[in-house]
């Protein structure tokens, strides 16, 4: 079944008097061929050239969650007694009974922020699109919301976050995108509405449990209600609990599942995320649109979320020249939106274009990382791009920042390093295409998401291909020591075709021969800091993809 106009507006009444005012807003998604089924998305979808050759998107997933810099769901962590992120609101802001997430979205400054010169940054650090994030589960749209009142032109910095990144990236050039994560806000916040059972407070819920909207008169969030932040008590703690342990085992069991479901009983939430979503592309125009969620959320109302999107990008563009993303895709559901791979790897070639996203260090600014120099180096960023464009992938990867806007030193030079790397081997990269295999070695990188410990440290014999307007160029993930050898350029393996030159980018012609258990180049007239890419001319290479 579908939700038509008719039903969105009787969930959002559903919602209760305090929302009956969003009902009565006039709301139509966009008509257009693309109807809001997967048969229909795959139909009409087409993987987009741009897309295909862009290879590295930089992503600010960065909202009122990265005040406290203490990393990620900080906004579900304060409220559950015994994790570090309770024990840092305690005795940075108080107890979680009286001062809240609803409080921290105050201390969101954005005072430092500079967004001209961050995608200046990021664009000579190779990026070809820019990602914002525009909710998260934190439940704060950072952007210009017609439908939700808690939002960042009321709140925190009282500025469109997204459309001003909106306007920086396509200045310079880039395609634009936002991330949604929104949908599981309403299961993720329910800690909010629980208690220590522990010590001397034991028993006192706390403050989204109490807080009303009667309670902000005179105070900054004066005529905003915290039950629409905080979501409502759909899956409450129940009373009794008298152990830490017990209380999280209560968590792992009921609100702390990832649920692609809105919750029980409460048809008005999953309405209202339609709209905010239908509001943010028509307000945007996003080139990118990136969904935290195993398929689509909400099941058809996800499917509408889709179809609306596909049809406004016929309105703008002519045809569909948009990327919507998600998790865990059914293999056909790959062929209707692009799957996306969260923090891990694939082991092999893909035939459709796909994406990874990662981030250098926790999603949400943690100094801890800065302090104990535990970030991504860019050698390390650098290899993971090659090993997903080598298999018919992007790389999507976020540069935390604090809640004032700015990058740390460290940062900065992560990304200085990836930007020394790209002014000399970017032609690997962008525009390419993957070659007959992705690339062979001894370290296994195993499939899956959130499994990038998992992976080895690369050597030199850790081989990424890409081809790119009539050149194989082979990327070096390891750092050789004076040679290399690539097993699956040996003659034996290169029937009808030749290889003529080997050059390193940024080093000159090398010396190489060949035979039939791979080519054997001379690297030791020099090379690139890390990751050399050797360029291989030569006739029926390419022919070979």
């Amino acid at each position: 079944m579908t939700l038509d106009r008719r039903g969105v507006l009787a969930g959002l009444a559903a919602i209760g008097p305090a929302t009956h005012a969003l009902a009565q807003s006039p709301m139509g998604l966009a008509r257009g061929p693309v109807k809001p089924t997967w048969e229909s998305l795959v139909d009409h979808y087409r993987y987009p050239d741009w897309f295909r050759d862009a290879k590295l998107g930089l992503w600010s997933h960065w909202g009122p969650q990265s005040v406290p810099e203490q990393g990620d769901w900080y906004g579900r962590f304060l409220y559950m007694q015994g994790h570090p992120a309770y024990e840092h609101h305690l005795k940075t802001y108080g107890h979680p009974t009286k001062t809240g997430m609803l409080d921290i979205l105050d201390r969101w400054t954005a005072a430092r922020w500079d967004p001209d010169a961050l995608i200046d940054r990021y664009k000579r650090a190779g990026a070809k699109y820019f990602v914002s994030l525009a909710c998260h589960h934190d439940n704060l749209d950072c952007y210009e919301s017609r439908y939700h009142a808690w939002n960042a032109l009321r709140v925190g910095p009282k500025r469109d976050i997204v459309g001003t990144w909106a306007g920086a990236a396509r200045r310079a050039g880039l395609k634009f995108g936002v991330s949604n994560h929104a949908a599981h806000s309403w299961h993720w916040y329910q800690t909010a509405y629980g208690f220590d059972p522990e010590g001397a407070l034991k028993g006192q819920r706390y403050d989204a449990f109490t807080r009303r909207a009667s309670d902000g008169r005179g105070t900054w969030w004066d005529g905003l209600d915290p039950q629409q932040l905080y979501t409502g008590a759909h899956a409450v703690l129940p009373a009794g609990i008298d152990t830490i342990a017990a209380m999280n085992a209560w968590h792992d069991a009921h609100d702390g599942q990832w649920v692609e479901t809105g919750p029980p009983g409460h048809p008005g939430y999953a309405a209202k995320w339609l709209l905010r979503q239908a509001d943010l592309v028509e307000k945007y125009r996003p080139d990118f649109c990136y969904f935290d969620d195993y398929g689509l959320p909400f099941g058809p109302i996800g499917l509408q979320a889709a179809a609306d999107y596909y049809n406004r990008s016929i309105a703008w563009h002519g045809k569909i020249d948009v990327v919507l993303t998600g998790k865990m895709l059914k293999p056909n559901e790959r062929f209707g939106i692009v799957q996306d791979v969260e923090r891990g790897f694939t082991d092999h070639l893909w035939d459709e274009p796909w994406q990874t996203d990662t981030c250098i260090g926790d999603w949400f600014y943690n100094v801890a990382r800065l302090n104990d120099k535990s970030y991504k180096t860019a050698e390390q960023v650098i290899q993971r791009l090659a090993d997903v464009v080598s298999k018919n992938g992007n790389l999507l990867l976020s540069i935390p920042q604090p809640g004032d806007g700015s990058i740390d030193g460290e940062e900065e030079r992560i990304l200085d390093g990836m930007a020394a790397w790209m002014a000399i081997n970017d032609a690997a990269i962008f525009g390419s295409r993957p070659w007959r295999i992705y690339g062979e070695g001894p370290t296994k990188t195993q499939p899956g998401m959130q499994n990038e410990g998992s992976a080895g440290q690369f050597t030199s014999r850790d081989i990424r291909f890409t081809t790119s307007k009539g050149v194989l160029y082979a990327i070096v993930l390891g750092k050789p020591e004076g040679s290399v050898s690539i097993a699956a350029l040996g003659s034996g393996r290169l029937k009808g075709a030749a290889i003529e030159r080997v050059t390193l980018l940024g080093g000159g012609t090398c010396a190489h021969r060949q035979d039939r258990g791979g080519l054997h180049v001379d690297l030791t007239r020099g090379r690139s800091p890390f990751v050399p890419v050797l360029r291989i001319d030569g006739h029926g290479l390419t022919g070979l993809a």
